[in-house]
């Protein structure tokens, strides 16, 4: 459980680096492009955490696509962008990616998870 909540928190934290960026170059803020970094590199250590007992594919596919999902949906929040019916089908798409990605990832099982008689 402890490697998801590091991936939700690698999540959150590539979110808000994000729209740290969008909101940097709006108001011309330095402070904002500093905050980007930090947040950004703060998710990218947090997700090196997550992969540790999480497939790297499922880690990646969640972490970028639900980024993706959650930045689109904040900017057109808060910075007015639109939300085009392309846009909410490539969203679906990809919310339908990391549900079969997820689903379809069978845990690998280490030799020294492997009852001693089996081997």
């Amino acid at each position: 459980m402890r490697y998801w909540i590091l991936l939700g928190l690698a999540i959150f934290a590539e979110v808000i680096g994000t729209l740290c960026l969008k909101w940097a170059n709006h108001n011309e803020s330095p402070a904002g492009y500093g905050v980007m970094m930090v947040m950004i590199s703060l998710s990218y250590i947090l997700l090196t955490f997550s992969v540790k007992k999480i497939a790297l594919g499922v880690a990646y596919a969640m972490w970028e696509g639900i980024g993706i999902v959650l930045i689109t949906l904040f900017s057109v929040w808060l910075f007015k962008e639109s939300l085009s019916p392309a846009k909410v089908i490539g969203l679906l798409t990809l919310i339908t990616g990391i549900v079969l990605i997820k689903f379809g990832t069978t845990r690998s099982v280490k030799a020294e998870e492997v009852p001693h008689a089996a081997r």
